[in-house]
């Protein structure tokens, strides 16, 4: 998200399911919520672009996060770029991005970006990125972005 928020010039907002306050699991509809969980999900359909992630439990997003996503009305993430981002245990989590969470927003009709980000405990070292091949995805990501924000990007000369 830095890089991203540095290059576009997005303001950041960084929301954990406990944010939402324990009104998340409790309520079957949005207006059953409290006020911390209405802003959070009035937030994410007012962003301009979502940065989705979720750890990987048994090949799939935590059920309190599907809770939160089925209380958003389907129409209100159409046409919104979506980077999806998993961490799991290993590599046979690998594919959760691909068959869990993009078709879940292709739900809504939003626009997940062609790169999806999948990190596992191998990847960071003292919560930091530690491999090369991660960094090498978050910045792929962060270029496709370019194509909903090219007003952000600085021109490039094709030749001099």
């Amino acid at each position: 998200m830095k890089l991203a928020s540095a290059r576009y010039r997005f303001r950041r907002r960084i929301y954990d399911l406990h944010d939402a306050g324990p009104s998340l699991g409790q309520s079957q509809r949005y207006e059953d919520l409290d006020p911390n969980a209405r802003q959070l999900i009035d937030d994410i359909i007012a962003a301009d672009v979502l940065v989705v992630g979720s750890p990987t439990y048994k090949g799939s997003y935590p059920g309190l996060f599907k809770h939160l996503i089925d209380l958003i009305e389907p129409l209100a993430l159409r046409g919104k770029p979506i980077v999806v981002t998993a961490t799991g245990g290993g590599d046979r989590h690998a594919l959760m991005v691909e068959h869990q969470l993009r078709p879940l927003f292709g739900f809504f009709m939003a626009h997940t970006l062609p790169t999806a980000i999948y990190a596992s405990d191998r990847d960071f070292s003292e919560s930091r990125i530690a491999a090369e091949p991660l960094r090498r995805r978050i910045a792929q990501a962060v270029d496709e972005l370019a194509a909903f924000f090219p007003m952000s990007v600085q021109p490039v000369a094709a030749a001099e």
